[in-house]
């Protein structure tokens, strides 16, 4: 596959043209933008194309924190920004997909392949339960030689361990995995580990639902709508979920829009998603690594645009692993309502070169928080306070003391 394949879809292009040759336009489509949701009417794709070409940030912006302040005003948020304390836990990188995009994954026997026992996966959870977190997030690679049964044991003893965080595990992809397997239907898998202590799925996985660029990063991960089924299998067994979308890559404008009103659609039936990530493409280390990336203004822009069309989804969540801590708080102008948290040894994001870092304490979640005039409250999985707390008046978060304990987070 040559690399001219990859380029033909580059967004950037097409921004760039449409801004040099049509700005009149842009700004009328925009226009159109901003009466319907000053209107409170519903985007359509025509809507969504508006606001990822539109040169317009700032106007993008307003736009998208106007739609979260509706949806704060809804559930009595306010202010509130979210972040949680939790712990990610890669437990193998041994994968038989090898996506092109994803610079985590090795073949079994390759150097740097590995798959931690359950001593060292226990030995991690205890030490993030020691450091007060409420949630383990666990991904790995699909393992052609680790059967249900072991991963099944993992969660058992994960809980057994640690009954009182939440196990946020397995994407998609790996469920239907898990499935092929045991032979077994991903419906009677996601049911199976949520008896054994299985709290909520992570939105891992999802790519970009388009069949052209599957086939170009990721032709041997399930199809998009197969992830669809099974996040929507999961909500009608009582497992919530979150949404990604990595983006950046190889696919165009149209197709981010197509993918986030895919969700929007699956959200009108299940209600089962708790927040939506856009997962910005990070191409070091990876066979996509010619491509560039994708720009600060392009992560803004996704986040917005999410905010806007996924008005049925409660939270869009800035991914700092990703896009970094400073713009995750610029991004607080931008729609979203959520940073993450703490995260604790993330080796995914790590090996594609990430410059981010590898874990945040508390107080600094806390500061930038309130250093954009925004309320932070710890949460857990499932968006409540940690101990009860209740949303402050961002004017005491502002001027309140950071320090590492839980204060205004607790």
């Amino acid at each position: 596959m040559s690399t001219g394949e990859y380029e033909n879809k580059n967004p950037r292009a097409s921004v760039a043209n449409g801004a040099n040759g049509a700005g009149a336009r842009l700004r009328a489509s925009l226009d159109l933008v901003e009466e319907k949701v000053r209107a409170g009417e519903r985007l359509g794709r025509d809507d969504g194309l508006a606001l990822l070409s539109s040169p317009d940030l700032l106007r993008v912006g307003r736009l998208a924190d106007l739609a979260r302040r509706r949806k704060a005003a809804e559930t009595g948020a306010g202010e509130t920004v979210y972040f949680i304390n939790n712990r990610h836990i890669n437990h193998t990188n041994i994968c038989k997909n090898m996506c092109r995009f994803c610079a985590f994954s090795r073949a079994a026997g390759a150097e740097g392949a590995y798959a931690l026992t359950l001593d060292e996966i226990l030995a991690k959870a205890r030490e993030a339960a020691a450091l007060g977190a409420t949630e383990l997030h666990i991904v790995g690679g699909e393992h052609p030689q680790m059967s249900y049964a072991e991963v099944r044991e993992m969660m058992v003893r994960l809980h057994e361990t640690v009954p009182d965080i939440t196990l946020t595990a397995f994407t998609a992809s790996e469920i239907v995995h898990f499935a092929d397997n045991a032979e077994m239907s991903e419906e009677e898998i996601l049911l199976d580990l949520k008896d054994v202590g299985l709290g909520s799925l992570p939105g891992g996985g999802a790519e970009i639902f388009s069949p052209r660029v599957r086939g170009l990063v990721c032709e041997r991960k399930i199809s998009g709508e197969r992830w669809l089924e099974v996040h929507k299998t999961a909500h009608r067994a009582g497992l919530p979920t979150n949404a990604t979308m990595l983006y950046g890559h190889v696919e165009s404008l149209e197709e981010r829009v197509d993918h986030l009103l895919a969700l929007r659609e699956a959200q009108d039936e299940t209600g089962g998603f708790l927040a939506f990530i856009p997962l910005a493409f990070h191409p070091q280390n990876t066979e996509l690594s010619h491509l560039p990336g994708s720009t600060g203004v392009e992560d803004l822009k996704v986040l917005a645009a999410a905010r806007l069309l996924l008005d049925n989804f409660p939270h869009i969540k800035a991914y700092w692993v990703m896009i970094g801590l400073k713009l995750a708080q610029v991004s607080l102008f931008f729609g979203v309502d959520d940073v993450d948290g703490t995260i604790v040894e993330e080796t995914i994001t790590k090996a594609a070169g990430s410059q981010a870092g590898q874990a945040v304490a508390r107080a600094e979640l806390e500061r930038i928080i309130a250093d954009a005039g925004r309320v932070p409250v710890e949460r857990d999985t499932f968006y409540h306070p940690v101990a009860g707390q209740a949303p402050a008046d961002p004017a005491d978060a502002i001027t309140a003391p950071v320090s590492g304990s839980r204060g205004v987070s607790a």
